[in-house]
């Protein structure tokens, strides 16, 4: 029984990582000295050939203070020969992995003697596929059938992730934080996920995945981070790309109206145009990126049915009719000082206004008379503005580099309700006013110094936030707004943290070794008269190692380990003190005793290279303490239910994703991705303060669930390149109930025109209109059943043109 639990543990070590990494080359250096006077020798040949067949592949002579350099040097075991006149030769091994692009060889001392040089003559140049261990990287551009949505859209069909209620999820969980160009900004959220719906994916050039980060990352988001990278050309000269898309959603109704609202959103536009500038001339790079969005969706069309042990059967629906105006502008320049020093300044200004426009009718349980109707207006405005100043210092070796960096940012959120409360003896008009504005100020320094086999990272990291809030109620006659609720709140959060990474490879082992130490203090101060809520806070001081180390069997197939805890901090929106009313009986509160969750995970995978593709498995297992997640709860004589966010016990999610790619023919390859996992959320009992004390107790929980994505992508022609993706979601428990199993289909078709400079693309996302969302939930007094059937059908064409 030991020897299996042993295995097990063992098991459940090992990881694989980066399943998608791409050709990636090392650049080596060092300094050759005369080894008793310790003098720089200059023009010293030094020759770099294969260990196995003796093979030249490059070769350079050190300058005039003995440094040499080689760039562009793949995966594979060499060795360095050192020869100059009147010194004996030397030779020296090395092993070129895939974890440091940087290898520095330090000092190469050499003995004086009467040999001369011979004559040296390149040959050949290696070039094989080498992969990074930590993170995947997909090309925007390649996902023909998401082409022209948005960034939300565009990782719907990435391998691994899953998109639920608007929020990005890593292997079945959402606890995923999301940064642009490596920071973490408000366009996208501190710490939590927001606005990616509406950021265009014509902007981006990449994304990352990071399922498993190191020390140098924010230790915030259990499940991974997903890095959005900017497009940014650096060609020489002036240069740019100009691109057009227009579309339309909701290409019929999915599901009929209850009676006596305004109609649905139908065969909604979307227009996205785009502009990408570049000027390169000597030492100065400016960049200019440009983007806006217009769209109409049926943002919500959720049907509801609550159920109370009374017997009382209420029958709603949610329908939100949304116009949305986004705008990003990004600007900046590097300045190349001199060869060792850079500065970039950049500025990022962002816009969004939704206007919302929504109809909530509640019926009795056989839908012959209505008990309310709640139409609302919102009119909202978020403002984002970012400056980024960063240095680079290269030293003399090369990859030995000090990066600094200053990064502020503003947030404000502007949001006004206005509803009609239309009960059957009367009406009333009811408003809420929201302001908040968000400041932070982030300041960072990186030390990276290449080492002979890898190199060692350090860096430090201050963060200051401050977010106050001001929400004013302005009720009607028989309001449901709960006026006592509203007023004044202020967000402070300060966390300074310092890491270190020690990376080590040779050519069967690789390691990464780091710690990051973080302190929190966190502070929300409430307005002394609300009338359930008071103010809190917590700070900490906590580690955050991660460990992985990898054992190469050969060229093909590798084993690694993985170890690597996290954290995942309540954000203010999580602990905000005031009701949302959204929706009008179903009414989100946050809660300001939310305590942090922290989060273990271990993982277990093995990868081998096929000649035309790959195969990877992984198996992963993750618990949580204090898990955060929300609680939905009634009080006695009242039907409306209050989800408020909680820390209740022990979650764990266990899982195993598989992973084939393969080139079929020249004209077919596929991508083919499983993933299945086991989510247990322990017994609990809490108490929801909001709107009075009250106590809600849940049984274990467990479920098995998983997806399945299948990307085909089909080459016509040179010119012609069409993708087919299909995606299956399995049930799933979410907090309190479940989700039900969804599906969708998605197909592009993309054609390069105009010797290569031209892109015509066409596609469209959940063709048969399939993927509904529905949930059941059960509280102490209440059960209910949903089904959304929003917008996720799209048809869009597009024109693109670099110049």
């Amino acid at each position: 029984m030991k020897v299996r639990t042993s295995t097990l543990v063992i098991f459940l070590v090992f990881s694989i990582s980066n399943i998608f990494g791409q050709n990636k080359t090392v650049t080596i250096s060092g300094i050759t000295r005369d080894k008793v006077k310790q003098t720089a020798l200059s023009f010293v040949n030094v020759a770099l050939k294969t260990t196995k067949d003796n093979l030249f592949v490059t070769g350079t002579i050190s300058n005039e203070e003995g440094r040499f350099l080689f760039t562009n040097i793949a995966t594979g075991n060499y060795y360095l020969e050192f020869t100059f006149l009147g010194y004996k030769t030397k030779k020296q091994v090395i092993y070129v992995g895939s974890l440091s692009e940087f290898l520095d060889q330090g000092t190469i001392e050499l003995e004086e003697d009467t040999t001369t040089l011979e004559e040296v003559k390149i040959v050949s140049k290696l070039d094989l596929i080498n992969q990074k261990m930590d993170k995947k990287t997909f090309s925007v551009a390649d996902n023909i059938s998401q082409s022209g949505g948005s960034v939300l859209q565009t990782m719907q069909n990435l391998p691994g992730v899953t998109v639920q209620d608007g929020k990005v999820q890593i292997r079945g969980n959402d606890k995923v934080t999301v940064l642009v160009d490596g920071k973490q900004t408000a366009l996208t959220g501190f710490g939590n996920q927001s606005g990616l719906d509406n950021i265009p994916a014509s902007a981006i050039e990449k994304i990352e995945i990071i399922n498993n980060p190191s020390a140098k990352y924010d230790a915030n988001g259990n499940a991974g981070i997903i890095n959005i990278i900017y497009k940014k050309n650096k060609k020489e000269g002036f240069n740019g790309k100009v691109g057009f898309t227009s579309g339309l959603g909701a290409l019929w109704e999915r599901k009929q109206n209850l009676q006596t609202i305004r109609p649905q959103y139908s065969l909604t536009p979307k227009v996205n145009p785009t502009l990408s500038l570049n000027y390169r001339k000597s030492k100065i790079n400016a960049f200019f990126q440009g983007d806006y969005l217009y769209t109409e969706t049926l943002n919500k069309n959720e049907f509801v049915t609550r159920t109370y042990n009374d017997g009382t059967i209420i029958n709603q629906q949610t329908k939100r009719n949304r116009n949305t105006h986004f705008t990003t502008i990004k600007s900046g320049v590097d300045w190349n000082i001199n060869e060792q020093n850079i500065l970039t300044v950049s500025g990022l200004f962002g816009t969004e206004k939704i206007i919302d426009n929504g109809d909530q009718p509640f019926f009795n349980a056989n839908y012959s008379e209505r008990l309310r109707l709640w139409q609302f207006l919102e009119d909202e405005l978020k403002t984002t503005a970012m400056a980024t100043a960063s240095y680079q210092h290269k030293y003399k070796e090369a990859g030995h580099i000090l990066n600094m960096g200053f990064n502020y940012t503003f947030h404000r959120e502007d949001e006004k309700y206005f509803f009609d409360n239309i009960l059957p003896t009367s009406t009333s008009k009811d408003a809420f006013k929201l302001l908040s504005d968000e400041k932070v100020a982030d300041f960072n320094i990186d030390y990276i110094k290449p080492l002979k086999y890898g190199r060692i990272e350090t860096g430090f990291k201050f963060r200051n936030r401050v977010i106050p809030t001001n929400m004013q109620f302005f009720p009607g006659t028989n309001s449901p707004l709960d006026s006592g609720a509203g007023g004044q709140a202020t967000y402070k959060e300060i966390i300074p943290a310092i890491y270190g990474n020690y990376i080590y490879e040779n050519n069967k082992i690789e390691a990464e070794v780091g710690l990051r130490i973080e302190y929190v203090d966190l502070q929300y101060k409430v307005n002394p008269n609300h009338n359930t809520y008071k103010s809190d806070g917590y700070n900490y001081t906590q580690p955050f190692p991660n460990i992985r180390l990898a054992y190469k069997i050969n060229d093909n197939n590798k084993l690694s380990l993985f170890y690597n805890r996290r954290v995942d901090r309540p954000n203010e929106v999580d602990i905000r003190i005031f009701p949302k009313y959204d929706d009008a009986e179903i009414i989100k509160v946050g809660n300001p005793a939310l305590r942090p969750q922290f989060t273990n995970v271990l993982e277990l995978g093995y990868k081998i290279n096929l000649e035309k593709g790959y195969f990877y498995s992984a198996l992963y297992h993750r618990f949580a303490d204090a898990t955060i997640t929300r609680i939905s709860s009634s009080v006695p004589n009242n039907n409306l239910i209050y989800a408020i966010f909680q820390n209740v016990n022990k979650s764990y999610n266990t899982g195993v994703e598989m992973i084939v790619s393969q080139d079929i023919a020249k004209w077919y390859s596929f991508n083919l991705n499983l993933n299945g996992y086991r989510n247990q959320i322990n017994a609990f009992t809490v108490q929801n303060l909001y709107p009075v004390p009250n106590t809600f107790s849940a049984e274990k929980q467990t479920a098995f669930s998983g997806n399945i994505k299948w990307n085909n992508t089909l080459h016509l022609s040179k010119k012609v390149d069409a993708q087919l993706t299909s995606i299956y979601l399995a049930p799933d428990i979410i907090p309190q109930g479940k989700i039900k199993s969804r599906f969708s289909i998605d197909f592009g078709l993309k054609k390069t025109i105009q010797n290569g400079k031209g892109e015509f693309f066409l596609n469209a996302t959940d063709i048969f209109n399939t993927l509904v969302i529905k949930k059941e939930i059960q509280g102490q007094t209440f059960s209910y059943n949903s089904a959304d059937y929003n917008e996720t059908q799209v048809v869009r064409l597009g024109y693109s043109y670099k110049f």
